[in-house]
């Protein structure tokens, strides 16, 4: 051997090697803040975090030794979650400045354009010279560039601390928690909890509003597309009556929070949770079938659309049972069969066939064979061969009074599916998984995490695919959604809300196993890690107590209803 090695003293300088090839050298110790500043100005988005060894951290993370750091921004999902989470903890921060012991305020679900719904409770909801006092309040701790202070206290001390300070809420979720400490934040004195990162001080938290909404108000953010814009706030109704159901839904079942559903678990009422909860849907469904056959005479097709790993399937056959049970006969009609040819497919921005176009679908064919089948016509509806791409005659069929169309699909809400003649016969359905059981007050559960854990349970049971593959394209299937799906969603007549209080407790111990497969040292594995650290707030309840026709079924697996043909002519 040639090469010659000796102890050496460290040198006072480290080098940071960029995704791009490029490398940083700086003081031993700087932070990752300090290490990217000289590229900022490059990046998509502003400065949030960065993964350090293929590790995330915080933008105050000291970089002692030479590292591959990639810079994680606005743009991007983790960065993302750190603006939102920093931003809430400013909000929460200068309401207790301006209105201390004034009410509870809950920081309660997201909202398609780039914010989170919020309300209070115990006080009137704030008028508009209170809401415009409250965001004075958070533009000055903003313009003063206040530090986010970072602290680890063992959890019985976090625990009294949040008894002294009444939060009952936190009290329950820590009680529970098996790790033998906690995170904690302070920003001007105030201190929480906050689940994940923060960004180093509040001068990072620049684009934000407060705007009224009912009996709450918005807090808006920029959305990761275009994240130093604050997109046009629109009216979200539907979608707000469609959480206080499912908010009046937690309130009779006495569980608002994690916290208290892992007291009920823990005190052997998981059977209690599951039925009632269960039964709960099963009333919407049935009033929702009720009001479809309200409208038998002029609304004969049902359009039924939602994001992925919403539980459409089984929400449709168990809508097709209910209204069976009303004297209609349901029958489906696949969106799928009526795509176009593939070499009439439309291609997306990396040339590639993009079968989530409306495009992509035959409208003047799905129009025609429509009227024809309401018409009581026999009908030969066309199959689609996904191997050859080309469409081939499928069945016919001949459709009585009694039958409804259910047609389920991406683009069921989208006003261009059908044409006008058709557009007054249709009842229209948005289904969603719009969870609203929140960690605390504060931190609230995401119903894009929920339906991720769905996807990767059942990808992993039904398809093969591992929870890296599922977390891979998963980004891919959110585009999508914002594209073609959430935009229309006011569009419906009715939501339904397939997110069940105690699923989170029940697709753990199935979820939990498949996210430790990932690979370390992919960027899978850091959102791995974020989902197992959330994961870890819930108790585990037995599959063996769900209904073998519930929504969760169709991602556990035992649904009575997997072969559940929603036809009969």
């Amino acid at each position: 051997m040639n090469a010659k090695i000796q102890l050496v003293s460290p040198s006072d300088t480290v080098e940071v090697h960029l995704p791009d090839g490029r490398t940083l050298a700086g003081p031993r110790g700087a932070t990752a803040a300090e290490f990217l500043h000289p590229i900022e100005t490059e990046l998509p988005g502003p400065l949030m975090g960065a993964v350090v060894n293929n590790v995330l951290h915080e933008l105050t993370y000291p970089i002692t030794m030479e590292s591959n750091v990639v810079p994680v921004t606005m743009a991007d999902a983790d960065g993302a979650r750190i603006y939102r989470r920093s931003l809430t903890f400013l909000l929460e921060t200068a309401f207790a400045a301006l209105f201390p012991n004034s009410g509870v305020l809950i920081i309660d679900h997201s909202i398609t354009s780039g914010g989170y719904y919020c309300h209070l409770n115990g006080r009137p909801p704030l008028d508009r010279v209170e809401l415009h006092r409250l965001e004075a309040e958070m533009q000055r701790l903003v313009e003063a560039d206040l530090p986010f202070e970072r602290r680890e206290m063992p959890l019985e001390e976090a625990i009294a601390y949040f008894e002294q300070e009444n939060y009952p809420d936190k009290v329950r979720l820590l009680r529970h928690r098996r790790k033998p400490y906690v995170t904690l934040y302070n920003l001007n004195g105030h201190i929480d909890y906050h689940h994940g990162y923060m960004v180093p001080s509040t001068g990072y938290l620049k684009w934000f509003s407060l705007l009224p909404a009912e009996s709450g108000f918005t807090l808006r953010f920029p959305r990761r597309r275009s994240p130093t814009t604050l997109s046009p706030l629109q009216d979200y109704p539907k979608l707000l009556a469609a959480f206080r159901l499912y908010g009046d839904w937690l309130e009779r079942l006495g569980i608002d929070n994690v916290g208290a559903l892992n007291d009920a678990i823990q005190a052997g009422r998981s059977r209690e949770v599951i039925l009632v909860s269960e039964a709960l849907h099963e009333q919407h469904i049935a009033d929702i079938a009720r009001q479809i056959a309200g409208r038998r005479q002029d609304a004969r097709i049902v359009l039924i659309s939602g994001p992925s790993s919403s539980g459409k399937t089984t929400f449709s056959r168990r809508l097709a049972v209910q209204l069976l049970a009303l004297g209609l006969s349901p029958f489906a009609l696949e969106l799928d069969n009526f795509f176009v040819d593939r070499e009439q497919t439309p291609l997306d921005e990396q040339g590639q066939y993009d079968f989530e176009a409306l495009e992509a679908i035959d409208l003047d064919l799905l129009a025609r064979t429509l009227q024809r089948l309401l018409a009581g016509e026999a009908v030969q509806v066309p199959r689609y061969n996904f191997k050859t791409g080309k469409r081939e005659p499928g069945e016919t069929v001949q459709l009585s009074r009694d039958h409804l169309i259910i047609l389920e699909g991406i683009h069921g809400l989208n006003p261009r599916l059908l044409p006008a003649s058709l557009a007054g016969r249709a009842f229209r359905i948005y289904g969603a998984a719009l969870t609203q059981l929140n960690l605390d007050r504060h931190n609230r559960v995401s119903t894009t995490d929920t339906r991720l854990i769905r996807r990767i349970v059942r990808d992993a049971r039904e398809r093969g695919y591992t929870a890296q593959e599922t977390i891979r394209r998963w980004e891919s299937v959110q585009r999508g959604e914002e594209r073609h799906i959430f935009p229309y969603q006011e569009n419906a007549d009715v939501m339904f809300n397939s997110a069940l209080v105690y699923e989170l407790a029940a697709l753990q111990p199935l979820a939990e196993p498949l996210l430790r497969q990932v690979s370390y040292g992919t960027p899978e594995h850091i959102e791995a890690k974020r989902l197992l650290a959330f994961l870890e707030w819930f108790l585990p309840v037995e599959a063996d107590l769900i209904p073998d026709n519930s929504i969760l079924r169709e991602f556990i697996g035992g649904s009575i209803l997997k072969d559940f043909k929603i036809w009969k002519v």
